[in-house]
C-alpha cells in the first residue's frame, strides 16, 4: 500500500477562486447528476491541486462526509493533494526510460533537491513527480522541469540540470 504525502507548503486560494468554486459546486450540486467525482474535477482545474480546505468545502456542498471526499481524491490517480512547484520536475518511470535508468535519475534528483519524489519543496520553488510516458522514448530517460524536456539523461547530468533552476 502507497503513502499519502500531504504537504507542507500552507494553502493560499485566493477569494476569487474560492468565489469559482462555490459557483461552480452550486451548479454541480443542483444538476441531475451530482458527483464528488466531478466536484473534485472541478475543484482540481482551478487550485491545480486540491488541499484540505478544498476538500471540507466540496464536503459541505455536496451534503457528504470529509471522508468521502478524501477517498475518491486519493483513490484516482488524476487527483493531487500537493500544489506543484514553481518549477516541476517530471521524471518518467514508463517502460522505455525506466530500463534506460530513469529510476536513479529520480534517486539523483531527490538528493540534489534535498525531498522525496511526490513532494513539493517548503519555499513552493521545487516539486518533484514521476510520471509515466510522455511520448518521447526515443529519448529515453526523459524528464521534464516544466515545459522542458530533458532527453538521454545520465545521473551525472541531474546536479547541473538542477543547479540551473535553482538559480532562476
Amino acid at each position: 500500500m502507497s503513502r499519502i504525502k500531504l504537504t507542507t507548503v500552507a494553502f493560499k486560494g485566493t477569494e476569487e477562486q474560492e468565489k469559482q468554486l462555490r459557483n461552480t459546486l452550486m451548479e454541480i450540486r443542483n444538476s441531475d447528476h451530482p458527483s464528488v467525482m466531478t466536484a473534485l474535477q472541478q475543484a482540481q482545474a482551478i487550485y491545480g491541486y486540491l488541499p484540505i480546505e478544498v476538500q471540507q468545502i466540496i464536503a459541505d456542498y455536496m451534503g457528504v462526509s470529509l471522508e468521502e471526499v478524501f477517498g475518491v481524491a486519493t483513490f484516482y490517480s488524476q487527483f493531487t493533494l500537493n500544489p506543484k512547484g514553481e518549477y516541476a520536475f517530471g521524471v518518467c518511470l514508463g517502460t522505455a526510460c525506466y530500463v534506460k535508468g530513469s529510476g536513479d535519475i529520480v534517486a539523483k534528483l531527490e538528493e540534489c533537491l534535498g525531498m522525496k519524489d511526490g513532494e513539493t519543496s517548503s519555499d513552493g520553488k521545487f516539486s518533484i513527480g514521476s510520471t509515466r510516458c510522455v511520448g518521447c522514448c526515443g529519448l529515453a530517460p526523459v524528464m521534464t522541469v516544466n515545459k522542458d524536456v530533458y532527453g538521454k539523461l545520465t545521473v551525472k547530468d541531474i546536479p547541473d540540470i538542477v543547479a540551473k533552476y535553482k538559480a532562476l
